[in-house]
């Protein structure tokens, strides 16, 4: 390996978009760090994040802030789950496209 990061994922995630292709749910950034709002969320600034959340049935990798949110704000926060839906899609740029500069290999066993 050449000092690249290593995060591992779903053996059944889609491989990553190019950038500025849609997002097809395949969690390398989200995964490689959090983003400004993960960040939050998860409180630190490298490594996978807490909010990232894996969808069995569609076999894809969604943001919780978006799909999840009082169980990514806890008991004590959950009455702001509806406000943190709503402001997550534009807090994590949901539908722009694709904006990791990440090259993405997938590894063998």
């Amino acid at each position: 390996m050449d000092g690249g990061q290593v995060i591992h994922i779903h053996a059944e995630a889609p491989a990553k978009p190019a950038f500025g292709a849609p997002c097809n749910g395949c969690g390398v950034c989200c995964l490689a760090e959090p983003c400004p709002l993960g960040r939050v969320i998860s409180r630190k600034r490298m490594g996978a994040c807490e909010a990232l959340r894996w969808d069995d049935g569609l076999s894809v990798y969604r943001c919780g802030a978006i799909t999840d949110a009082r169980g990514v704000l806890g008991p004590r926060w959950r009455w702001a789950a509806p406000v943190l839906r709503r402001l997550a899609h534009r807090w994590i740029a949901a539908g722009v496209g694709c904006d990791a500069t990440l090259q993405a290999e997938r590894g063998g066993d």
